[in-house]
């Protein structure tokens, strides 16, 4: 049995009342902790200390997102995140914050509206004439992983296009949808698929930073499924023109005509391009270098490549 061990640590907190306070200010509550204490004692401790503390809690395991919060700049659920190993992380002296600051309406409190009127947007539901199916194995082991999704938020809060661009669906959206695109059973297929490559809104704006993926409490990976549904898009032919469609057709064309990706310019911005070149960043589009494998890896391309762009 692992003995118990305390520990002096000073909570640095986001504290800020929409309703009264201009500004939001941290305040500090020190206090000796235990190694066996979760993120969401140390909560429950400063509201012992101070009423006027609000946050979120419900299920404590891991079941629901009310807990949600930052520490260190980290996305967690309050209830599952070790306060030891937080300390092992970041030190004796820990931040916590709400997942979205500029969301704040009462100290961990936030406002979720944005988040769940995209998720609901594509149609997190089933819809069918009620018929049966039989789902393989494998298909089914899949769509579990979907469902240990709690509908948190972090992996939302935690995208940077969602920062910069407040009609982007968002990763966890993405997931549901990739749930019911998945399923024989659904019959919105069609309109469901036409809505995820949207301008602004849809798949095409990820910027696969992988963060989604980090920072997932139930490990559902949201970005894996994203790309499956890129797959899909191709597959279908519904992957229209833009400017991520044609940086993924310049990395097929570069690999099918050298066998390795050229980090290539544009003719079209020659000033840029020669600055790339001058930092070692692209070849010389006239003497690019072949693979040695070139025959072989056209070959692999040809018969693995399933869509046409």
């Amino acid at each position: 049995m692992t003995k118990e061990t305390t520990q002096q640590v000073n909570f640095r907190v986001f504290r800020f009342n929409a309703d009264e306070d201009y500004l939001p200010y941290y305040q500090n509550y020190n206090m000796e902790v235990t190694s066996k204490e979760v993120i969401l004692d140390i909560l429950n401790k400063i509201r012992d200390q101070d009423s006027s503390f609000s946050y979120s809690r419900n299920c404590s395991l891991s079941s629901c997102e009310d807990c949600a919060v930052k520490i260190n700049g980290r996305p967690t659920l309050a209830c599952k995140e070790s306060v030891k190993a937080m300390i092992e992380l970041f030190g004796s002296e820990l931040t916590i914050e709400p997942l979205s600051k500029k969301r704040a309406i009462r100290d961990m409190i936030i406002d979720k509206s944005d988040f769940l009127e995209k998720y609901d947007s594509i149609k997190p539901y089933n819809i069918s004439n009620g018929n049966e199916y039989l789902k393989e194995s494998n298909e089914m082991q899949e769509l579990s992983e979907i469902d240990s999704c709690v509908t948190c938020g972090v992996c939302y809060y935690s995208c940077p296009v969602v920062e910069v661009n407040e009609d982007f669906l968002g990763p966890a959206a993405f997931v549901k949808a990739y749930y019911f695109e998945t399923g024989v059973r659904d019959e919105t297929h069609r309109q469901r698929i036409e809505d995820l490559h949207r301008e602004k809104e849809g798949l095409w704006d990820c910027v696969k930073c992988y963060e989604c993926a980090e920072v997932c409490p139930s490990g559902v990976d949201p970005i894996g499924k994203m790309t499956k549904l890129h797959n899909m898009l191709y597959k279908e032919g519904d992957a229209t023109s833009s400017v991520a469609t044609s940086h993924i057709a310049n990395i097929k064309d570069s690999i099918g005509k050298h066998g390795i990706l050229a980090q290539l310019g544009s003719l079209s911005n020659l000033s840029a391009t020669m600055k790339m070149y001058k930092k070692g960043k692209t070849a010389k589009p006239w003497s690019v270098p072949a693979s040695g494998n070139l025959d072989e890896i056209q070959k692999l391309i040809e018969s693995s490549s399933t869509s046409k762009f």
